[in-house]
């Protein structure tokens, strides 16, 4: 793992199971209310892991796990309750994730920071960019993609046997190559993420805006990783 401050960057890989929405195409101004409720759920979903980025930079090892396991914990719990119709529970669980994961990597972004500045704002830069460009394919792409879900499934489940595999075998440019393959596979997650919103009703609005969420955290740790990896 790339060490930074005597901080190691987390191998971390978060994601919810693919959730179904709607088959049937929705009008032009409901698809636009979707867009914009869903986009502005993410937006204070990453301003409170921000938010927990800062409160939780002082925190020791063994609290971030207990965050990780709280967020964990929210991204199921809200599927529950949106299946269940608790709109308002189910955005107070997502935001609670938000909250949640901020405070998990909060060490470790702090240790950036500190160390490497740098490394932090060209993650943020890229992050943004490759959720942008991505993102854009996705939304306007007519044709279903939910089809990649078990393609992509199964890519996620090589890259976390290979993280595992990385703790026993010593591999030359291992942390790259790991940065590299998740931000590929978070990068397909984000494609069909909002191909999925093009076709979503307001039912499936947080759901949605979780997938994206964890599609963003996980990309921007995965660069963080690979420009961390690359300076060391």
């Amino acid at each position: 793992m790339t060490e930074t401050s005597g901080q190691q960057a987390p191998h971390v890989v978060v994601r919810s199971r693919p959730l179904p929405v709607s088959s049937l195409a929705v009008g032009r101004d409901q698809a636009r209310t979707v867009f914009g409720q869903v986009m502005g759920l993410v937006a204070a979903t990453i301003g409170f892991t921000a938010l927990g980025a800062y409160v939780g930079r002082n925190l020791t090892g063994g609290a971030t796990i207990l965050f990780f396991i709280t967020g964990f914990a929210c991204i199921f719990g809200l599927q529950f309750a949106t299946a269940r119709g608790r709109e308002q529970l189910a955005v107070g669980l997502l935001l609670g994730s938000g909250l949640a994961l901020g405070l998990a990597v909060a060490p470790v972004i702090h240790a950036y920071a500190k160390a490497d500045p740098a490394a932090l704002w060209h993650a943020a830069g890229a992050t943004a960019a490759t959720v942008a460009g991505l993102g854009a394919i996705g939304y306007a792409t007519r044709r279903d993609l939910s089809s990649w879900a078990r393609f992509l499934f199964w890519l996620l489940l090589a890259l976390i046997v290979f993280g595992v595999v990385l703790i026993f075998v010593n591999i030359p440019h291992a942390n790259i190559i790991y940065a590299v393959l998740g931000i590929v596979i978070f990068g397909g997650y984000t494609i069909l993420d909002l191909n999925r919103l093009r076709w979503a009703d307001m039912s499936n609005s947080v759901t949605i805006a979780a997938s994206i969420f964890l599609d963003i955290f996980n990309i921007f740790l995965f660069f963080l990783e690979l420009f961390g990896s690359e300076r060391n």
